[in-house]
């Protein structure tokens, strides 16, 4: 053995140190300053391995023949032939030429979804959108599949989504002085594991012990009994999946049918709250919004509904809503009932009151808020504005010049004949897999630069290989964490693979705008430049001093100025006139005037209970069962889906279902057993656990199994559960993912379940000839 070379680095689930011997990872260590890292990172060996990777630039040979004339169904069938980089550049860029002379930069989709690496120069997405905004622009997209309709509906309503995205009151209050805690959905350091742009300290489990330790009331909501950690002796409150804003009603109306709810709040710091109460006292339309409406909706014990609405009076109570409610049917509805019930109760702007989203949906909310100028390389400035919501693509490609609405606009969708993705995965976290099959036939040229060789590589056109992180340096940080974080290389290129930067610098200097793509700099030249502007930031506006380039990147890492024990809203709280929000009235919107005029069904003028299209109220057969399909605790997403705790959480080659045990009785379902799940959408196979931590009537089947169809009779092999979930947006207003409204049949499998691995690599051993 040589001697060891120690490499600072870090990913999307935390710091770490890659311990090199000979060009060969040898072993990975937390980050020093890491009180709870995942163990996640001890998976990154998986990137320096060849046999997903894309080992050189391929062209589908259909196109290569015939270029947007071409058969589009032989995408993912036909054989790739390799070509040299100058070619593939080559290729592109006369496409993006081509494309944008005939039919114009809206014609081409830049569909990056930045979750390839933490880095936030080698950042796919934006050097993407860099290089094609000095082109002449592209249709790109607004939000996320992981939160849309929450963003939305609190824009509207409190005047920007800084409530769930990481500036609502931070853990540290909350653990000091909230009495009671509520939990929608979950507060879970599976979730909290990961974070966009990397984190350098996981503190939810800190918080969580101090809250455990002085005797918190906490009441875990959600259909996964461990979504708390059991150390924290929640009390567990199964409830029907895709119900939570009936039971948020529900307290609400309890509230105020005893009279207690806060008059004094509601005059001063909301607007519309008369058309929210008459909504609650049934005045509106005949029914009562309480405990007993709330239990026959939820499935929950109606005593426990009046009991929990008075501690939330009685006591210093805060609501936590996870980003996983308001990825289902009405998704902009829990958020908004939150907001509502809290607005009832008055505690928002008191410390450990109110309420707040996303705390542990990623690593970095309720953590210390980051008061610098997080590093980041600019896309530059937009020449048109053309944009779809992020979850509509299928309906996009489908339907060029179809009509839909987005935050009571009326738009268009723009006609797709070029869709260039970077650095993504949407035959991972796009919903209705098959649907997506379909639209995917649509374009003329679909080009995929990734490292991997994932299931949209294989059904594209022009495929050209990326490096991961640990083959290149870059830097790591964003607004949710407290360190700026050296990403140094640890391993040399494998196969013929380029940087994100190096590619599309190339392409850029063929278009003919390479020099305001690079602005003259390297990659070392980059990161020096972003993390100097990061530093002059908090020296010049806040007077934090940060070390020197130089010392940062041999130290590995620098600490960023925070602040900590923050309140939300508690400046508003005391003056809502001088510290006005930006909505519609300058408060907390419970009654929208826009809505009203609006007049959606699906989006109406208060927070409302509106039935989703599949959920167990209306299943029609009792043996159908809901999906839940949420992130799984040994990978990010479908990162590292073969890494050592990938792996560990499968059996049988493949993703784990879990079911209760008097469903998997009434089934005939053991534990262990290949199973089917299915609907008119598609199926897939999984393995059965049968476990008590989820509810009757639920399945839980985590995201990421890579996309593995067997053959022609459209069976997905491997558990990928998105050849199942509903691809509409969750309302008119909104048009986030609907992925959590999902009804199932479950049936033990008796066919050919052969190793899903094993059939994935057929595939692309058939395609690639690795």
């Amino acid at each position: 053995m040589g001697t060891i070379r120690r490499v600072p680095h870090c990913s999307h689930w935390g710091a770490y140190t890659i311990l090199v011997d000979g060009g060969e990872i040898v072993g990975v260590e937390p980050f020093e300053h890491d009180p709870a890292p995942s163990p996640i990172i001890g998976s990154i060996r998986e990137w320096a391995k060849p046999e997903r990777r894309v080992l050189r630039p391929m062209v589908r040979s259909g196109w290569l023949e015939k270029r947007g004339r071409s058969d589009r169904r032989g995408r993912g069938r036909e054989k790739f032939v390799p070509v040299g980089w100058d070619e593939a550049t080559t290729l592109v860029a006369d496409e993006i030429r081509r494309v944008s002379g005939t039919f114009g930069n809206e014609s081409i989709f830049a569909g990056s979804y930045g979750w390839t690496s933490c880095g936030r120069f080698h950042h796919a997405s934006s050097l993407l959108k860099r290089m094609l905004n000095l082109a002449g622009g592209y249709t790109g997209h607004v939000d996320t599949y992981s939160i849309a309709a929450g963003p939305v509906i609190l824009r509207h309503t409190l005047g920007d989504d800084r409530a769930c995205g990481g500036q609502a009151n931070t853990l540290d209050t909350i653990a000091e002085h909230t009495d009671t805690l509520v939990v929608f959905g979950a507060l879970s350091p599976r979730t909290a594991q990961t974070e966009a742009g990397g984190i350098g300290s996981h503190s939810l489990e800190t918080h969580l012990k101090r809250i455990a330790a002085r005797g918190t009331k906490v009441v875990l909501v959600s259909p996964l009994r461990d979504d708390v950690p059991d150390w924290v002796d929640a009390e567990w409150w199964p409830i029907r999946p895709n119900t939570d804003t009936a039971l948020m009603l529900g307290l609400a109306g309890e509230i105020v049918k005893a009279g207690r709810h806060d008059k004094a709040f509601l005059e001063r710091c909301t607007s519309g709250s008369d058309r929210f109460l008459r909504y609650l006292d049934g005045s509106k339309d005949g029914q009562q919004k309480d405990a007993a409406w709330a239990a026959d909706i939820t499935g929950l014990d109606r005593d426990a509904i009046v009991d929990l609405a008075r501690s939330l009076i009685d006591t210093r109570s805060m609501l936590t809503v996870s980003w996983s409610l308001q990825r289902a049917h009405h998704g902009e509805q829990p958020f908004w009932a939150a907001l509502g019930l809290a607005s009832i109760v008055g505690q928002i702007g008191l410390p450990g009151g109110g309420v707040g989203y996303g705390y542990a949906s990623l690593g970095g909310v309720g953590a210390p808020i980051n008061l610098g100028r997080s590093p980041a390389i600019s896309q530059l400035a937009k020449p048109i504005n053309s944009f779809i919501p992020v979850a509509r693509i299928s309906d996009m490609l489908l339907n060029p010049g179809g009509r839909y609405t987005y935050e009571g606009e009326a738009r268009t969708y723009p006609d797709i004949r070029l869709v260039y993705w970077a650095g993504g995965n949407p035959y991972h976290h796009h919903q209705d897999l098959n649907r997506l099959e379909d639209a995917w036939t649509k374009p003329e040229t679909i080009i995929v630069q990734d490292p991997m060789f994932t299931a949209t590589a294989q059904r594209a056109d022009i495929v050209l290989p990326a490096t991961t992180s640990i083959e290149r340096n870059d830097l790591a940080g964003n607004k949710r964490s407290d360190f700026i974080l050296a990403m140094r290389n640890a391993i040399e290129p494998v196969g013929q693979s380029r940087s994100d930067f190096d590619i599309f610098n190339a392409i850029a200097m063929k278009l003919g705008v390479g020099e305001r793509f690079s602005e003259g700099r390297d990659e070392m030249g980059w990161l020096r430049h972003l993390y100097e502007v990061s530093r002059s930031d908090a020296a010049n506006r806040l007077g934090f001093d940060m070390p020197d380039f130089d010392a940062f990147w041999e130290a590995g890492y620098a600490r960023c100025p925070t602040k900590a024990e923050h309140t939300y809203l508690a400046e508003f709280r005391e003056h809502p006139e001088e510290f006005a929000l930006d909505t519609e009235s300058g408060r907390i919107v419970l009654g929208s005037e826009l809505l009203a005029r609006l007049d959606y069904a699906d989006c109406r003028p208060h927070p409302a209970w509106i039935e989703p299209a599949e959920w167990l109220g209306n299943a029609g057969d009792p043996h159908r069962l809901h999906l839940i399909s949420h992130q799984p605790a040994g990978r990010l997403h479908s990162q590292l889906e073969t890494g050592e705790s990938s792996v560990a959480m499968k059996r049988n080659g493949r993703e784990q279902a879990r079911i209760n045990p008097r469903d998997a009785a009434v089934l005939d379902i053991e534990d262990g057993a290949t199973i089917r799940v299915w609907n008119d959408r598609g199926a897939s196979l999984a393995t059965a656990w049968v476990t008590d931590t989820v509810r009757p009537g639920v399945l839980v089947l985590p995201t990421g199994a890579w996309f593995t169809p067997s053959g022609n009779s459209g069976l997905e092999m491997a558990g990928n559960p998105n050849v199942l979930t509903l691809d509409v947006g969750t309302s008119q207003f909104g048009q986030g993912c609907s992925a959590h409204t999902c009804l199932v049949h479950v049936e033990p499998y008796a066919g050919d379940a052969s190793d899903a691995f094993e059939t994935y690599h057929e595939k692309l051993v058939a395609l690639a000839a690795v």
